[in-house]
């Protein structure tokens, strides 16, 4: 399994490559900017949470990145609806999203639970 830390990196950059191929609008850019934004933020908050001061910092921390993986995939969700091209890139971001999201999430259900054994 990849560490989560590339995984992370991988997801903003696929996400990157993906964006870079959207026809430049007014509509499109908002979505564009919002997805980047978001999709950046997971890699970034995760490598964060790896330097936290403690446990509770770690799980705050943790919780970040999972609302940003969450915002990310609600924007792949819009761009599913709205595109009628690059659908299955979309549908592998928005599955890595999801799987980002169940990892962080088991972590800080083992960290709370460590945290009560403490």
């Amino acid at each position: 399994m990849k560490d989560l830390k590339l995984r992370t990196k991988e997801f903003a950059v696929d996400c990157w490559k993906f964006c870079h191929k959207i026809p430049h609008s007014r509509e499109y850019n908002a979505y564009v900017n919002q997805l980047i934004r978001s999709s950046s933020s997971v890699g970034a908050n995760y490598r964060a949470a790896q330097r936290a001061k403690s446990t509770a910092d770690f799980i705050n921390k943790l919780k970040i990145v999972e609302e940003e993986a969450d915002e990310s995939m609600y924007f792949l969700e819009l761009f599913l609806e709205i595109l009628d091209h690059d659908l299955e890139e979309v549908k592998a971001l928005h599955s890595e999203a999801n799987e980002i999201i169940s990892i962080v999430v088991a972590s800080i259900n083992t960290a709370k639970r460590n945290q009560k054994e403490r």
